[in-house]
């Protein structure tokens, strides 16, 4: 296993405790079922960690007619194809734990995006959050072209100086493959309102970032 020490215990709890959901046919949430895709609508694929954290919060912030369309947890950035939870939490695969947004534009810009992934996570710890330690864990926006992948570095460089006033942990690299993550990883949280959460995913208070 290639977990660091001190998250054996949080990352072999969250894997035994995901097999105890009780509410495994509770439905989605209306904006990641019943609402139709327009064409204009775009992708946003980001890693903060622990995924059940990081989609509950996007979820809480973006849902609900604020621009968020439909969320999935996967993984991302790795070099094994149809990778599982348990591979993927040994380290080996080169995973991350991801969030992939489908997003209106006309509603929620890119940008605000990708200021609310730096406001829930602390990006200052390679590939870490809070007691979740290993690569599977660490900070990455995975850009779908060339304007996300510019806009993405602005923010960054911004965060860092203004927010963090360091540099930043998060890989900015270009989107690979995805994988869905199993069913019972999906609104895990909005199953589980008991279940783990990453104590480093909360929303932050800063400043607006200067233009």
């Amino acid at each position: 296993m290639a977990f660091a020490a001190p998250a054996l215990g949080t990352t072999f709890s969250r894997f035994f405790r995901t097999f105890s959901t009780t509410s495994p046919f509770l439905s989605h949430t209306p904006e990641s079922t019943s609402r139709n895709m327009a064409s204009g609508t775009q992708t946003a694929t980001l890693a903060a960690g622990c995924f059940w954290g990081v989609e509950h919060l996007f979820r809480k912030e973006f849902g609900h007619g604020k621009g968020l369309l439909n969320a999935k947890v996967g993984y991302c950035g790795g070099d094994t194809a149809s990778p599982s939870y348990r591979a993927v939490c040994t380290g080996d695969t080169g995973h991350a734990e991801a969030l992939k947004i489908t997003f209106d534009p006309s509603l929620v810009t890119y940008r605000s995006l990708l200021e609310f992934f730096y406001r829930m996570h602390d990006p200052t710890t390679p590939n870490r959050q809070g007691p979740d330690i290993g690569t599977q864990y660490r900070s990455a926006i995975f850009t779908h072209g060339d304007e996300q992948h510019k806009i993405a570095e602005d923010v960054t460089e911004k965060v860092g100086k203004e927010w963090y006033k360091q540099a930043v942990s998060t890989q900015i690299i270009p989107a690979g493959q995805w994988w869905d993550a199993e069913d019972y990883h999906q609104l895990y949280l909005h199953k589980n309102p008991s279940g783990y959460e990453c104590p480093a995913h909360f929303v932050r208070s800063f400043p607006p970032l200067s233009e």
